[in-house]
């Protein structure tokens, strides 16, 4: 079992802290923190507030990504995902959703918006090279290995 780390944080929100829905669950629900509820238009993007701020530890980093549920009920889903929230930011947590349905839908204060997976971070070093190693692949991409 990996090691659980300690991060501050501050709920502004009356919502329940982030919590893990199960034993294996990678992600917690994070909550709208409102004080009215929010229509979101067919094809709108909105940024909702949580009233949560965290501290985490450097070398870490906060995913926010759409809540699986509330995509497939609702057509609704988070843009810029996974969204990422450095070790360094001390704002408060935003989540930008979309609603991709043909039908208005609504947020409420307390629903459950997105899932926040805390993740270690590697730093990189550049090495400047004139060549790099070659792959079977090579310079293919964007659908080069064909549809299966």
């Amino acid at each position: 079992m990996k090691q659980v780390i300690s991060v501050k944080i501050i709920n502004q929100s009356g919502n329940p802290l982030p919590e893990y829905a199960t034993v294996g669950s990678s992600g917690m629900d994070i909550r709208a923190s409102l004080k009215n509820e929010i229509i979101i238009k067919p094809l709108e993007r909105i940024l909702i507030p949580t009233g949560l701020f965290l501290e985490l530890p450097i070398g870490y980093e906060a995913q926010i990504r759409p809540r699986s549920g509330l995509a497939i009920k609702q057509g609704i889903t988070c843009l810029n995902t996974p969204g990422t929230i450095d070790a360094d930011y001390r704002g408060e947590i935003k989540v930008i959703l979309i609603n991709l349905s043909s039908e208005n839908q609504t947020i409420l204060h307390g629903d459950r918006i997105a899932q926040m997976v805390i993740q270690t971070i590697e730093k990189v070093e550049w090495i400047i090279a004139t060549d790099i190693n070659s792959t079977e692949r090579g310079h293919g991409g964007f659908g080069h290995t064909g549809k299966q």
